[in-house]
């Protein structure tokens, strides 16, 4: 499989420098309206740009409210979305006990990395791309959702307290992280309820800071021994915004202008 060139590290999105050329009839591009380009055009063709001013307007912010730091606060997962140069995306999931996500004031939260599988995935795409999307989920009590956007910053353990003295320090066996995920926050919103599934919490012991492959799941669905790779069919490559209707599509296909 031909090797990708390498890639370069990409600075923060800049919706000025990314506007296309045009842009549907009714599109609302201004630099300072949240969301992205495609999100807009999207509102355009489909008629909804005044149901999305109004979440913006009243549910999107670009710091932590106090009702979202509780949340976080007692939350004891979530899925973080990263992505790379390319743009080719991966999503993960990071997991503790209720304060493993700690926020640090209302425009900064970090998360710690712990020993894994070796291949920094999430941590690679940072690298590379600093925006970073998490997600938390409560399915137990409230049933609601949290979206936090924003930017990352690896540290590793040491520099990070040096930093936060009085903050993340381990009170479980085994644990210890070598690397913390800071990230300045851009945009937090609510993720409704209506089709998150109610979950019961059972009881369950947890081998925090393992390294035995049975109990981290072993091979559970059985790629050991099978070819990584194997022949398929040619795909036939397309613009990503084939999917869209006629007018956002053209507009999104066209080169960017930088102002």
């Amino acid at each position: 499989m031909p090797q990708r060139p390498p890639a370069p590290v990409i600075p923060a999105r800049d919706h000025a420098a990314t506007l296309p050329d045009t842009v549907p009839p009714g599109a609302d591009v201004r630099a300072d309206r949240p969301g992205s380009t495609g999100e807009h055009a999207l509102q355009a063709e489909l008629d909804s740009k005044a149901r999305a001013d109004r979440f913006y307007d009243d549910q999107l912010r670009d710091r932590l409210l106090p009702r979202m730091v509780e949340f976080i606060g007692r939350m004891e997962m979530a899925f973080i979305a990263t992505a790379d140069a390319h743009g080719e995306c991966d999503n993960s999931l990071r997991a503790g006990p209720p304060g493993f996500l700690l926020v640090l004031d209302e425009f900064t939260l970090a998360y710690p990395e712990y020993r894994g599988n070796g291949v920094y995935a999430s941590l690679g795409n940072l690298v590379e791309n600093p925006h970073i999307g998490l997600l938390m989920v409560d399915f137990v009590d409230s049933l609601i959702g949290l979206h936090v956007n924003g930017r990352a910053r690896v540290m590793d353990d040491d520099a990070f307290h040096a930093s936060y003295p009085d903050r993340g320090r381990d009170s479980l066996a085994g644990r210890r992280a070598e690397r913390w995920v800071v990230v300045t926050v851009e945009e937090a919103y609510i993720h409704c309820r209506k089709h998150i599934p109610r979950m019961e919490r059972v009881t369950q012991r947890r081998a925090w800071g393992t390294d035995d492959p049975a109990r981290k799941g072993g091979d559970f669905f059985g790629a050991k021994g099978t070819p990584a790779r194997v022949p398929r069919p040619p795909r036939r490559r397309f613009p990503s915004t084939t999917h869209l209707g006629t007018g956002s599509a053209k507009s999104l296909r066209r080169r960017p202008t930088h102002r």
